[in-house]
């Protein structure tokens, strides 16, 4: 590799999401750092794609995937200085340069002078929780409220051209908009000129409506605006059903680690490249649900079929309710209905049960599988997720999807060409 390619690093890097954003618009990468050992062994592995597939290798993967090889032999066919751009430590100001050390020495090995764009956002379960605490964001105690000043650290030191920081909406209205306002100083005093807009996936052609705030800053320096994002118009095309169609049924507790689909591929999974021919089902794994649960589904999973509507808390019958609390979070069980253009927002809660994406079949009776969440998000059915059920919906849950990352990747590629 030559000194002045396009070349990004990922903090947070959760599951690498916008990473593959960025590795489809043809930047190489340089480094992601992320804490949670699961999801930087998913980023490790989906590098190992990447790696593969240039060259002409993709027949490892596979065999990976079927289970025929261990990870530890699947990541030997990497070359030397791969292993490197993951680094599963917390970004805390302790270990601050001693991140900033392991980062220069991958540009070393990669032959690399200068990390064109930083991209990532940190975890953002307290900008969803405002009102909690009390300090003048309502969020004294969390610390994950200021990881933006970690962040800026890295643009200090690093330079890049332009910086990417995704987040939830919450950012913005967090402390009645101080916060935001604070971010937004913070990210000026490094140099940079900093914008924002709420995008939805949806426009970028995810069948899920998902609103996030995308920060984008650039050397002030720079002839460059924030970017105008069309909406991929022909995704009002689609529906939800065109994620499920070819998927075989299973019921509660059933799984395919790997097998076939029951049908070739519709138009908006060839045209979004969520599967190609070459793929083969993976991780389509459900969780068990016990026996009053199932019941509420079928409540719920008849009351849209029959009247398009969506069960309330205060529907069920007493003896199903194990919640006290009956005047918030009435929607607690939620189809996943097949036929609206787009899902619900899918979050990380999904780790922990299954109630807010039920199923819409009725014979399946149960929530959706790792393999369909990941759909909802936009990840290609060759996306291997690491670590136990739960990590993997975690890791799903929380990421950027790759359609949306891939948009922002494309504009600000124009500029740091």
């Amino acid at each position: 590799m030559m000194a002045g390619q396009l070349t990004y690093m990922e903090l947070f890097a959760g599951a690498g999401g916008l990473a593959e954003g960025f590795l489809r618009a043809g930047f190489i990468p340089v480094t992601h750092i992320e804490m949670d050992k699961y999801a930087s062994l998913t980023t490790k592995t989906r590098l190992t794609y990447h790696y593969l597939k240039k060259e002409n290798k993709l027949s490892v993967y596979r065999t990976y995937l079927k289970g025929q090889i261990s990870r530890n032999e699947l990541y030997s066919y990497l070359p030397e200085n791969y292993p490197f751009m993951v680094i599963d430590e917390e970004i805390k100001k302790e270990n601050l340069a001693i991140l900033f050390e392991k980062i220069e020495e991958n540009l070393m090995r990669l032959g690399l002078e200068k990390i064109k764009v930083i991209a990532g956002g940190p975890p953002c379960q307290a900008y969803s929780l405002v009102g909690r605490a009390r300090d003048p964001y309502n969020m004294e105690n969390d610390s994950r409220n200021y990881l933006y000043k970690l962040y800026a650290e890295f643009l200090k030191k690093f330079e890049p051209e332009v910086f990417v920081f995704e987040n939830v909406p919450g950012l913005l209205s967090a402390g009645n908009g101080r916060l935001w306002e604070d971010v937004k100083k913070h990210f000026e005093s490094t140099g940079y000129a900093v914008d924002y807009k709420i995008l939805n996936a949806y426009d970028s052609g995810v069948l899920q409506n998902r609103k996030r705030v995308i920060v984008i800053g650039w050397r002030k320096e720079l002839d460059f605006h924030y970017p105008e994002f069309k909406k991929n118009e022909e995704i009002t095309n689609y529906k939800v059903r065109d994620i499920l169609v070819d998927l075989p049924p299973l019921l509660f507790g059933e799984k395919i680690i790997y097998g076939n689909y029951t049908s070739e591929q519709n138009p908006y999974l060839k045209k979004y490249r969520l599967r190609s021919k070459e793929d083969f089902l993976t991780l389509h794994i459900t969780r068990k649900i016990n026996d009053r649960d199932r019941e509420i589904y079928r409540m719920a999973i008849e009351m849209w079929e029959k009247h398009k509507k969506r069960l309330m808390y205060t529907d069920i019958p007493e003896k199903y309710r194990t919640h006290r609390n009956q005047k918030s979070f009435l929607d607690r069980f939620k189809v996943v209905a097949e036929d609206l253009p787009c899902a619900h927002t899918v979050v990380a809660h999904l780790a922990k049960d299954g109630h807010y994406y039920i199923h819409p079949d009725i014979k399946q009776l149960r929530s959706i599988s790792v393999r369909e969440a990941a759909r909802l998000q936009s990840f290609p059915d060759n996306y291997y997720f690491e670590g136990p059920m739960t990590a993997k919906f975690r890791q799903i849950g929380n990421a950027v999807p790759p359609l949306l990352a891939e948009k922002i990747a494309r504009e600000i590629k124009k500029v740091v060409l």
